[in-house]
């Protein structure tokens, strides 16, 4: 048994948070240096600045925000970027897959609807297609999070990492915030552990800096990032008409987003707007409902450009917004041990915060940003529950429709009863099935893998 470090005790004091010691006799020698590390990871200096900015209050003129429609007018101009080795690809997979009944990181989570592909491997094939496809390579960034680190590297590995070279992938996990309560207390998980929680996907970029990603990068070469997130696979990760939009005005242009029309004013997805002139993404729960109602002549919504986590990045944009991104404060459950008694308390409803980044925030910052409407059927069927909208069930009917009209594209009769997947190393669009030996029908109740 140790004594508490003078140099930690007054720490803890300066900053107000000294009953994080409070059970520090009762812990054996592994437990207090545990505890003892962790309060050293800790940035309590930012955690003051966390707690002054959350009280901040602005008042913000939200209007709507033009998009232009996805084509092929600089496709030629993607390819190039392609095939130049300026593309790489970042995920965000620091999710566990508990909303979804699964036991392990989200990005393990079986996929497709017939040979039940991991999300993760949904993701590396098509980066292996686009590589051969371009005679190129394109790296694959990844931000896990402590808590999904290293399962995600086995799991990989197990798998011979699809295909990929694994020099060709860098995988970082994201930085973790203290929970506080509501008089600004840090809480205790354990009486050896502060609860700290992931601090959002929009912690990607301070991560990429802190773990060396963003040097990497420029070693290879790479100046724009293809980002999307883990759950949607039907994301086009590789899209050379997105990628050619993106370059058209190559002087500009820092970031440019994928949107999809949302289907009703309720939709829970972000909606890009103008804020105080700037491209933004509004949460659907901060957007008020006059607004998220409000349609134009046309009867389309004007709050209408639904955000699918899908955008384009300069590397060297990145590195400038990295310590720019605002916090955001919200109101959650935390289990905890109380200091007064040692119990562990399940709160019933919410009783902390806790503060995230939104990736999204870094769009204010950036020149010239472009929001490109693309097709909802072609790239958006997100797993994020384990049944009812947005579950698997859901996303396998989209995939399976898009298949199906990729492969009438090319002339195949198919079947409204059959059962079709694509794989991504078959084809990334319909036009890439022109090489593959295609059957002339599929019949009903047949099951087409391709």
């Amino acid at each position: 048994m140790n004594s508490i470090p003078s140099k930690l005790q007054k720490k803890l004091a300066d900053y107000n948070q000294a009953h994080l010691l409070t059970f520090w006799n009762e812990l054996n020698d592994a437990e207090q240096q545990e505890l003892d590390t962790q309060l050293k990871t800790i940035d309590f200096d930012q955690f003051v600045t966390l707690k002054a900015k959350s009280s901040e209050v602005t008042t913000k003129k939200v209007e709507p925000c033009a998009t232009i429609p996805l084509d092929e007018s600089n496709f030629d101009l993607g390819v190039r970027a392609i095939k130049n080795g300026e593309i790489g690809v970042l995920t965000v997979a620091g999710g566990q897959g508990t909303r979804l009944g699964w036991s392990g990181p989200k990005g393990t989570y079986p996929a497709t609807p017939i040979t039940g592909k991991s999300l993760f491997q949904v993701i590396a094939e098509q980066i292996v297609f686009a590589s051969q496809k371009y005679n190129t390579t394109i790296p694959w960034y990844i931000m896990t999070s402590n808590q999904n680190d290293a399962i995600t590297r086995a799991f990989l590995l197990d798998n011979n990492c699809f295909g990929l070279e694994r020099t060709d992938i860098f995988l970082f996990t994201q930085g973790e915030v203290p929970a506080v309560d509501c008089d600004g207390n840090m809480l205790l998980a354990t009486k050896s552990e502060v609860a700290m929680n992931p601090d959002g996907h929009g912690g990607v970029v301070a991560a990429l800096q802190r773990s060396g990603g963003l040097e990497e990068m420029a070693t290879r070469g790479i100046q724009h990032l293809s980002y999307v997130q883990i759950d949607n696979p039907l994301a086009q990760v590789i899209d050379p008409s997105f990628i050619g939009l993106h370059l058209s005005d190559r002087s500009s242009r820092e970031a440019s987003s994928k949107c999809v029309l949302k289907t009703d004013p309720d939709e829970k997805v972000g909606v890009f707007c103008t804020v105080n002139g700037n491209v933004e993404v509004v949460e659907y729960s901060d957007l008020p409902s006059e607004k998220a109602t409000e349609r134009g002549d046309n009867g389309a919504l004007l709050y209408g450009g639904g955000s699918i986590a899908l955008h384009l990045f300069s590397v060297e944009f990145l590195q400038q917004a990295a310590q720019r991104m605002q916090w955001h404060k919200a109101n959650k459950k935390v289990s905890y041990v109380d200091v007064q008694t040692g119990e562990k308390i399940e709160p019933d409803s919410p009783n902390a915060f806790k503060y995230e980044k939104f990736v999204f925030d870094v769009l204010p910052f950036a020149k010239g940003t472009l929001v490109i409407e693309t097709s909802r059927e072609d790239e958006f069927a997100p797993i994020k529950n384990a049944s009812g909208q947005d579950s698997s069930e859901t996303s396998h009917l989209l995939q399976q429709n898009r298949a199906k009209r990729w492969l009438e594209a090319q002339g195949v009769e198919v079947s409204p009863q059959s059962t079709v997947e694509i794989s991504p190393l078959t084809a990334s669009c319909a036009m890439d099935l022109q090489e593959v030996n295609l059957p002339r029908a599929i019949g009903e109740d047949e099951i087409v893998a391709l």
